[in-house]
């Protein structure tokens, strides 16, 4: 039978909002920094393991294979290969399970693989077709629905009746929660160090007066607006994955099961709803086991939609168990970082906040185009 990969360290950048603090940091060293921090303390806690691959996501880099030039650039040695991934915003979860995948595959012995994403929104390229620069490529081709995540917020909070006022009231729930954990200490255990940014920038002291005054972004009457919306990000997130048998005594998340699926590519958000039910199918577990849940927090109105779907969010009530310390909406989100970073919070809250044994941790993203990731771990003691 083959062994399951245990993700033994999780480490990420601060995050910086795009064209401040870390905006002359390149991708490859915002990743650099969150691998040399993992690589450490997972050979801490495991000792010196053979290191097999190094895979990141990152969607709006300049190219080159960022993984391979990370990898070099943290001094992981020129034998280590590197993969980059395009998942969009689920690039990060994606290449934890890519990783994963290639570890249960592996037949030269026990050895440690890298996973993780990185973003730099400030040093990302212009891109240009025909002399023209663009934003974006397209998510879907022509003959199909192409929206930008915003208005494809805006789409599925009119079609599932999210109004403003339940947004507004998400957005000052991550900002109040991520606000207080950061000021507690309680992010500062998987930061990686950088001269830069000591500490996250984004959360900060949010009133339902002040998300009031944002008008709509997207559309002239709509309910999206920057104020329950993420903001444009920098940052990195690493994982260590080793098998089990080689963990020791070192505690950690055991990845159970992971499924990447497609849906409407006119409703992007709604991704994790049948990513998530996969898992659990794949799983044979029900929600209701799950002791931690993280989701990508790019628009409030996305995360809403989802909670009700699953059966986390109705009216003003949130399950406690969803983002417990704020998301992307008060920390930022580094595109092809937040996924994993998704993956560092459940680290903290579950294997550094000493859940049990046997506890279930779930990860999810929506992603551009009309797909959904997600990703379901087990402590391990």
């Amino acid at each position: 039978m083959a062994e399951r990969p245990v993700i033994v360290a999780a480490r990420r950048t601060p995050i910086g909002t795009a064209g401040q603090r870390l905006h002359a940091v390149p991708v490859d060293e915002l990743a650099a920094r969150a691998l040399r921090a993992a690589h450490d303390d997972a050979t801490a806690a495991v000792g010196a393991l053979a290191l097999a691959d190094v895979v990141l996501g990152n969607c709006m880099g300049p190219g080159g294979n960022t993984a391979r030039v990370a990898s070099l650039a943290a001094g992981l040695g020129e034998r280590v290969p590197g993969m980059t991934i395009d998942l969009q915003c689920g690039s990060g979860l994606a290449a934890i399970l890519t990783a994963a995948d290639s570890l249960v595959a592996d037949s030269a012995g026990p050895r440690m693989r890298l996973a993780g994403g990185a973003e730099s929104a400030s040093t990302a390229p212009t891109r240009v077709r025909d002399g023209q620069p663009y934003s974006r490529a397209p998510f879907a081709p022509a003959g199909f629905a192409d929206p930008g995540m915003g208005a494809a917020a805006e789409d599925l909070a009119v079609r599932r009746g999210i109004s403003r006022s339940r947004q507004d009231a998400y957005a000052l729930r991550s900002h109040g929660r991520a606000f207080a954990t950061r000021e507690a200490g309680g992010f500062d255990a998987e930061l990686a160090p950088g001269g830069e940014l000591p500490r996250d920038d984004g959360p900060r002291r949010m009133t339902a007066a002040v998300l009031d005054r944002f008008g709509p972004a997207f559309a002239r009457q709509g309910t999206v607006t920057a104020g329950n919306s993420c903001r444009v990000s920098d940052g990195a997130a690493v994982v260590a994955l080793v098998p089990e048998s080689s963990r020791g005594a070192a505690p950690g998340l055991a990845i159970v099961a992971g499924a990447i699926v497609g849906c409407d590519p006119a409703l992007p958000g709604w991704g994790p709803v049948p990513a998530v039910e996969e898992v659990l199918r794949r799983a044979g577990v029900s929600l209701d086991r799950v002791t931690a849940i993280e989701i990508v927090e790019a628009f409030a109105a996305q995360v809403l939609a989802v909670g009700d779907a699953l059966g986390l969010s109705e009216g003003e009530h949130v399950d406690e168990r969803l983002c417990a310390e704020g998301g992307s909406l008060a920390l930022g989100h580094p595109w092809g970082a937040s996924g994993a970073v998704l993956m560092v919070r459940l680290f903290s809250r579950l294997v550094r906040g000493g859940a049990p044994a046997g506890a279930l941790g779930l990860a999810t993203a929506a992603v551009g185009g009309g797909m959904g990731v997600a990703v379901l771990v087990e402590v391990v003691r």
